[in-house]
């Protein structure tokens, strides 16, 4: 799957899944996702994803801090959205609406306020929408 015209938030699995060797077709496909984002100037992250995706490596696939930092680095080098109280309180309303985890409200709250398109996901329900933004699970099909 190619992504169209538009933004594409990246959460934290996409990121993560980029250093698992232990799922080859998902790290092969989030690199991929990532290469293509950076390409084509379209790939969005935030500070929480950032902040899941060095705990998450470091902790769980035992990935070197150093590394993961340098990474998180790199990946920040896509546009990056820094949240704020607004943020905070959108998510809130967004789980209040959508019961929605908090953490996952407040991801959905950051692609949607950077004009994303897309959130690029297999947290949540795929082709489940929130306003103009489409949930995309890029490792089904």
């Amino acid at each position: 799957m190619k992504l169209m015209n538009g933004r594409s938030f990246l959460d934290t699995n996409v990121l993560v899944y980029t250093d698992d060797q232990d799922s080859p077709e998902k790290q092969r496909r989030a690199l991929e996702l990532v290469s293509e984002c950076r390409q084509r100037r379209t790939g969005v992250v935030s500070t929480q994803i950032l902040q899941e995706y060095f705990v998450t490596t470091t902790r769980k696939l035992g990935v070197a801090a150093d590394v993961a930092r340098r990474k998180a680095e790199i990946f920040g080098r896509l546009h990056l959205v820094t949240l704020g109280l607004g943020d905070v309180l959108g998510a809130i309303d967004l789980h209040r609406l959508h019961s929605l985890s908090f953490w996952d409200a407040l991801v959905v709250r950051a692609a949607l306020a950077s004009g994303c398109t897309r959130l690029l996901t297999e947290d949540l329900q795929h082709g489940q929408r929130f306003e103009g933004l489409a949930v995309v699970n890029p490792f089904v099909g």
